[in-house]
Formats: structure tokens, C-alpha cells, sequence
């Protein structure tokens, strides 16, 4: 439905178009939602970290007040003071004959981070120090690209080159012409997506997994296969399930993280790795392997070829980025594919832009010639992250499992208790915006942890975790002082 900017509280003009969500989909969204507060209370802030962590969509239109309530199963009554108590807050309006539409528009918590909030939603790290230098050297070069049209459907030839030895080095041959530069790795996921996908197609993904991911496939108009992927497990995924998902199921992607997987840090073993592909090249699947993550390990030792390597009889799309080796702020992705999926998937960026910044090219092939210095950067100030992370939960939340970390940029941690979100809101209150577990699952899933960004430096980390023990009372269904510490540092 359409609303005019005059009849709303939002920071923003011209129409607006509501999606509506379902009762059903909205009470799997809500997961265990009710706490200690009043049920509209409750069920509030919940609606509100899901609207704020991305889980429900901006503009989405609520579920009518008598419908959710009863599959709910509290009184309606309830659900209209939810409704009104999200609009105080202003992230909803009533839109007349359309109902309540939620959106987080000018709200405090759709601004810039204020000072003194620590942030712990993003997993990526500052700047590489050679940055500067890096950048110098692509201003002082640049004039030599001015003459030209500046636009660069494929990428620079030097970029496209550097990325390709690179692939080469890692044990993955590869020539220039099989990659394609894009604007970051999330549109390198976007047009996979559009290109090789089609409403009603199956996607096998992980779970938990990267959350853009899912939302672009879902975008598309996706179906989901999930194979489970645990801390707890030595091969770290279920080889049992992602084989029968890929042969029941005849899905038409793969999506994989197979190195320092998003959220869990797992590594995917050979012999994983082998069924996988083998699996794939049966039933027909394009695998896509999501290798944004892939060399950043803490423990060198680790650090396998990429899954293409192995590939036999099967397609697979490497997607990289140069946001979590170099800067976030560099918005510089690649697509490393068969020449002929690169020729597919050009003809289709065309229609979603130009090209990439030549600057921006031009310092990231400056930049992967460093790639050893990054490297060494990152293992150190990742490896800082880690330890303090360990150390803090170890004092101060003893019963929460923390997985060996041998690389990756978060850590994945089991807190015991389904109370993600709930912990989340109360972190938030306190200063503290961290991302609950459910973001990276379907359907509610995984209330059982928080995921860590390894990014942060030790005193952040040391903010962050003092952060939570405040938190902690809010959200825990434990009387206060059995989750062994809480009582000792109180």
C-alpha cells in the first residue's frame, strides 16, 4: 500500500510501499519473546530488534491485530499496545485501511553510532597500515586512466591480473579473463543471485550463515535447503545432511563459506570438501564458494587451497573481497569463475551498473602485492582479539562455550540460555550494540549465542564483556548470580 511522507514520522520523501508479513512468519521471527516485563512490553522490543538487526525489513507491514493475536494466543488487547508502544518509539505508523507499518526511518537507532557506544555488530578491522601508501601511489597513477571512458564493465586489467596471481598462488590456476570485478562482495552475491537463479529455485546453504546471503537468494525468490554447520562436531558440518540435500533436493546453488565460515570460524576438512563437490557434479549444482574470509587465519597451518582446486565435473564461483584483508571502507569484490559464467554474469551487471571505481582498483592491485604484510597484520590484531575474548568470558562467563578460533573474524559462542535477542536489547540500553544469534539462522533460530567480532581491540573487548554482565539480569531466565561469575564481580 501506498502512504503519503506528510502522514508519517519518518525522515524521508515521496511514496512509500509497505510489504506485508505474515502472522505465521512474524510469531517465527519472535522466537521465545516473552521475558519478565509486560507481555506489550515484551513483545515491543522484540518487533524492534528484529526491525534493528535486519530480520524484519524496513517498511514491512504488521500482521492485523486480531490475526496475530490469536495465533499468538494473547489478547488483542496486547498486540495494540505492542503496536502503539513501537510508535511512541518511532518506528512504526498507522497507515489508514493498511494498518501498521514499521520502519526505522529517523529513529535513534537508524543514526550514525553515538560516541561512547561500542560496536560490536561489524566484523571487520580498521585499515591496514599500507593503505595510505597504497592510495598515494593510485592518486599519483590515476592521470593515466583519465583519458579513457573510466568505465570498466570486467575491472582493471592490473586489478583482474593481481587477483588472478593471487588465486595462482594459493594453488587455484587462474587467468585474468576468468575475473570480474564487482563493488564489494555483496554485489558479487546479488548478481550471482540474479543471474543463475529463478523464483522457486532451491538454494543449499549453511546454518547459521552469512545473513546478506540468505537475504539476497530470498530476494530472488529462493527455497531453502539448510545443512547444519556446529563448533561442537569435528568436521564442523554435516556431511550426512549436505550430501542428501544436494541429491534430494537437486538445488540449483550451493552457497558455502568453506574457510573461517560466517559466524562459526570453521574450516571445512578435505574429505568435506570432496563430497561437497562430488555431490554437486552429480546433480548439476553450481557451487558458490564465499572465500571473503578465506586467508585470514590466526594459525597459519590452517589454511587450505581454494575449493575450486578440487573441483572436477563441477562449477563453482569463488566470491572475494577486499573489505575484510584490507578496509571495509574499500569497496572492492571479484567473481572468479569458467569463462563462460563471467561472460553470463557481465552482460547482466551491465544492467545494474558501469563498473567499479578506477581508484579504488587501482589501490587494491596495489595492495594484494603487499598481501603477506596484510596478512601478518591481521594475524596479530585478530590473534589480540581472540585472546582477550577467551579471557574475559573465561572470568566472567564460565559456563558459556567458547570454540577453539584458528582463524576467521568472529567467534561463535554459546550462551547457554535462549535469550540472543533478549540479551541483545538489554546490551544495547547499556551501551553496547551487539548482534543476536537469530541473524544468522531461519526462523528464530539459534537464541543460544552471540556472535563476537574478533576485530575489536582487547580493551573493547574488555568494555564489551562488562557490558554484558550489567546486561546479563535483564535477559537471563536465571535468578541473578548462577551464571557462575556474575555474583563474584557484582
Amino acid at each position: 500500500m501506498i502512504g503519503l511522507v506528510g502522514q508519517c514520522q519518518f525522515a524521508y520523501c515521496g511514496l512509500v510501499t509497505s510489504t506485508p508479513i505474515g502472522s505465521k512468519t512474524l510469531i517465527g521471527l519472535l522466537g521465545e519473546w516473552r521475558t519478565d516485563a509486560a507481555a506489550y512490553e515484551a513483545l515491543a522490543d522484540r518487533i524492534r530488534l528484529l526491525l534493528i538487526d535486519g530480520r524484519l525489513p524496513g517498511e514491512s507491514r504488521l500482521p492485523a491485530e486480531r490475526d496475530f493475536s490469536e495465533r499468538l494466543g494473547v489478547s488483542r488487547t496486547t498486540v495494540a499496545a505492542a503496536y502503539q508502544r513501537l510508535r511512541e518509539l518511532g518506528l512504526a505508523r498507522s497507515v489508514r485501511g493498511s494498518g501498521t507499518v514499521v520502519g526505522l526511518g529517523a529513529s535513534p537507532a537508524s543514526t550514525p553510532i553515538a560516541d561512547g557506544l561500542l560496536d560490536l555488530v561489524k566484523a571487520a578491522p580498521p585499515a591496514t597500515t599500507l593503505l595510505p601508501d597504497a592510495l598515494a601511489r593510485a592518486v599519483r597513477d590515476l592521470p593515466a586512466y583519465l583519458v579513457g571512458s573510466g568505465y570498466e564493465a570486467l575491472g582493471l586489467p592490473s586489478l583482474r591480473s593481481a587477483i588472478a596471481a593471487r588465486f595462482t598462488e594459493r594453488g587455484l590456476p587462474t587467468d585474468a579473463d576468468e575475473i570480474l570485478v564487482t563493488t564489494g562482495a555483496q554485489q558479487a552475491i546479488n548478481l550471482v543471485a540474479r543471474v543463475f537463479l529463478t523464483r522457486g529455485d532451491r538454494v543449499l546453504t549453511e546454518s547459521p550463515t552469512y545473513p546478506h546471503a540468505y537475504d539476497a537468494f530470498q530476494a530472488a525468490g529462493a527455497r531453502f535447503v539448510t545443512v547444519p554447520v556446529s563448533t561442537d562436531t569435528e568436521a564442523g558440518w554435516d556431511v550426512a545432511a549436505l550430501v542428501a540435500g544436494i541429491r534430494r533436493a537437486s538445488p540449483t546453488l550451493a552457497y558455502v563459506m568453506p574457510d573461517f565460515q560466517n559466524p562459526t570460524g570453521r574450516v571445512m576438512p578435505a574429505s568435506v570438501r570432496r563430497e561437497l563437490l562430488d555431490a554437486a557434479g552429480a546433480q548439476g549444482t553450481l557451487v558458490i564458494a564465499d572465500e571473503t574470509p578465506a586467508e585470514l587465519a590466526i594459525d597459519p597451518h590452517v589454511v587450505m587451497p581454494p575449493l575450486a582446486a578440487g573441483a572436477k565435473g563441477v562449477s563453482v564461483i569463488t566470491i572475494g573481497s577486499a573489505s575484510k584483508t584490507m578496509w571495509g571502507g574499500l569497496r572492492i569484490g571479484w567473481i572468479r569463475a569458467e569463462r563462460q559464467l563471467i561472460r553470463r554474469m557481465l552482460s547482466t551487471r551491465a544492467n545494474m551498473d558501469l563498473g567499479t571505481p578506477i581508484l579504488e582498483q587501482l589501490t587494491t592491485a596495489y595492495l594484494i602485492e603487499r598481501m603477506p604484510e596484510i596478512l601478518a597484520e591481521r594475524r596479530a590484531t585478530l590473534a589480540a582479539g581472540r585472546d582477550a575474548l577467551v579471557r574475559e568470558l573465561a572470568e566472567h562467563f564460565p559456563n558459556w562455550t567458547v570454540p577453539h578460533m584458528t582463524g576467521g573474524l568472529a567467534a561463535w559462542v554459546g550462551i547457554g540460555e535462549p535469550v540472543s535477542s533478549q540479551l541483545a536489547l538489554a546490551a544495547r540500553s547499556h551501551g553496547l550494540l551487539i548482534t543476536a544469534g537469530p541473524r544468522f539462522g531461519i526462523d528464530g533460530a539459534f537464541e543460544r549465542f552471540l556472535r563476537f567480532p574478533l576485530t575489536s581491540a582487547p580493551d573493547a573487548m574488555s568494555r564489551a564483556v562488562a557490558t554484558l554482565v550489567m546486561a546479563w539480569p535483564e535477559a537471563s531466565r536465571q535468578p541473578f548470580g548462577e551464571q557462575g561469575g556474575l555474583s563474584a564481580v557484582v
